[in-house]
């Protein structure tokens, strides 16, 4: 039985800490608001990780820590009050009683500026095109720099219930560029818990990690696919092909190698297999022979 902390107790985070309780460990969740439901399973204290004297009670002698924080929106603020101002604060509490337990801190894909549609792994060159998503890559570098044990885990566009803003699009009979194709990358939030129990069992079981590992499923799609596909699962209008844009942000496409080869398996790896169960779920939930 392991002693973890995690710092953040949204969909992943709870699911997380519910999967970690159940095993066995002792589990303490962070989180800012308290949780909408009653629990059990396990401990949560409610912090601000941007306000120092919220943390002055938080216990250090945790094992292992796992930082599922987003920011509040898009704005780089509310970047800098979660990747800078909260996380020296974590880490200045810990430092008070020399506590080196190590992270698992997740991060995004969107520290990638790749446009060109290329493909990109946990070693492609991490400079993003967004003052706010330098704002991760900084928080990135310092964790991995501050401890060997430390892990970053970038998850590509987390999608599920309550995560359905491809299938709203779809809906909507949307403008989608077709040529040439803009790349969407995907990760189900159920393989995104599946990933970080299985991050934490390979440590515990004495494993070597790597610093870094990038999660998405096998199916880097293009979205007007996506889109015409969903559009048709749900019997609405096709998209509408547009002309290419010269500024779409980042386009790029990722590879899913390292964590596949530690031993991962995908409970949804592509998006047909995973759309298909939130827009069906009576047909998900049937025998299969």
């Amino acid at each position: 039985m392991a002693k973890i902390l995690i710092v953040g107790c949204g969909a992943i985070g709870y699911e997380l800490a519910t999967t970690l309780a159940e095993a066995g460990h002792d589990v303490t969740g962070l989180k800012r608001n308290p949780l909408p439901t009653s629990h059990e399973k396990f401990k949560v204290i409610r912090a601000d990780i941007t306000l120092p004297t919220d943390l002055e009670a938080l216990d250090t002698d945790f094992e292992h820590i796992f930082f599922i924080v987003s920011a509040d929106s898009r704005d780089e603020n509310s970047y800098h009050d979660i990747y800078e101002t909260g996380i020296n604060n974590l880490l200045n509490r810990f430092a008070q009683t020399g506590s080196h337990a190590p992270w698992i801190f997740v991060s995004s894909t969107s520290v990638y500026g790749q446009c060109q549609g290329e493909w990109v792994d946990e070693d492609s060159v991490t400079s993003p095109n967004k003052s706010a998503s330098l704002k991760i890559v900084n928080a990135e570098q310092k964790l991995m720099a501050l401890n060997p044990a430390n892990v970053v885990m970038r998850f590509s566009g987390i999608y599920g219930p309550g995560r359905e803003y491809l299938l709203k699009m779809a809906r909507q009979t949307p403008s989608v560029q077709q040529h040439p194709p803009y790349f969407t990358n995907r990760v189900h939030q159920r393989d995104c818990v599946g990933v970080l129990a299985f991050l934490i069992e390979q440590r515990l079981a004495g494993i070597s990690l790597e610093q870094c590992y990038l999660a998405s499923d096998d199916d880097p799609a293009a979205l007007w696919e996506v889109v015409t596909w969903l559009a048709g699962q749900m019997r609405c209008n096709p998209p509408i092909a547009k002309i290419e844009e010269n500024d779409c942000g980042t386009n790029k496409r990722c590879r899913n190698d390292r964590i596949k080869k530690l031993g991962y398996t995908f409970i949804y790896p592509d998006y047909k297999s995973g759309y298909s169960e939130i827009i069906h779920p009576a047909e998900a939930n049937l025998p299969r022979f």
